[in-house]
């Protein structure tokens, strides 16, 4: 049931219009979506119990989302209900409706709560729905009792009451305890002020290290192509060809171009690397010896 075009007023008054489905009317209907696929049935069955998608969807208006999009993810919820409705259980399908609508509806604005994801297990969810009514609940209970709860107590209470892990209870807090806010912002409004962007941290290499990493590829580099002049000039084909191509050739390829078998190549390659080893090996050593 798309909403588009449609206002919430308008699907109210659509939905208060709608029959009112008895329980055998209402299991007839079930049973025929069921087991038929009849559409006709998953309309009616639908249309009957759009007024509580929608009442369901009024008690969100307090988190800011529009009401024309918590009656679509009502509606959505109400679908998927009557998609996974058992009839043979034995329960009324409103009463079985009602958890699919407020899933629904609780998912949706989670996710438009802040553009970062607010919560997505059970007990975040629990949190983010409940957290602020609990802790309100504790903070007038210890008022009554003539007690003052500090930060920390009240996280645990709160954790405790819901039966979640304090953590958390901990990042949900900070989550709620504040509104997104753009990293181009400035951070005062002075003219020389500067956005809060350039006080985050660079993560990127540093001069220092740019300049060390430069260096010791410069040597790597010069230690390889001392190791590779040690070489035969067949070695060293062998080896450009094997190692240092994006598309390194085989051993058959390379045995035809030589006329060589494939054993013979691979055991020069074998050689080739045992003797470039050895080489790079004495270079640092050398290094060493110079550092000591």
């Amino acid at each position: 049931m798309a909403l588009d075009g449609y206002t919430d007023l308008r699907m109210s008054r659509q939905a208060m219009k709608a029959e009112m489905l008895d329980a055998e009317t209402e299991l007839a209907l079930a049973y025929a979506w069921r087991d038929q696929r009849d559409e006709q049935a998953l309309h009616r069955l639908i249309t009957a119990y759009m007024r509580l998608a929608i009442s369901m969807a009024a008690k969100f208006r307090r988190y800011g989302a529009p009401m024309n999009d918590l009656i679509q993810e009502a509606s959505l919820g109400l679908m998927k209900a009557a998609d996974k409705f058992d009839p043979d259980r034995g329960v009324r399908f409103s009463t079985y409706a009602v958890w699919w609508i407020k899933a629904s509806i609780q998912d949706y604005v989670m996710r438009n709560w802040s553009m970062v994801r607010t919560g997505s297990t059970s007990s975040q969810k629990s949190l983010f729905f409940n957290m602020r009514r609990v802790q309100a609940r504790l903070e007038r209970e210890a008022s009554q009792r003539g007690e003052a709860l500090d930060g920390h107590q009240l996280r645990q209470m709160i954790a405790t009451d819901l039966g979640v892990p304090l953590a958390d209870v901990e990042m949900m807090d900070g989550r709620l305890s504040g509104s997104d806010f753009s990293l181009n912002a400035m951070q005062s409004s002075d003219e020389d002020g500067r956005e809060w962007i350039d006080a985050l941290e660079d993560e990127g290499s540093q001069a220092a290290e740019i300049v060390e990493t430069r260096h010791d590829a410069a040597h790597l580099r010069g230690w390889l192509a001392r190791a590779l002049g040690g070489l035969s000039a067949r070695e060293r084909f062998i080896v450009a060809e094997r190692k240092m191509r994006d598309d390194p050739r085989t051993l058959e390829s390379l045995g035809e171009e030589l006329g060589l078998s494939k054993e013979r190549v691979r055991q020069l390659e074998a050689a080739a690397f045992a003797k470039m080893r050895r080489a790079l090996e004495d270079q640092s050593r050398e290094v060493r010896h110079f550092l000591l």
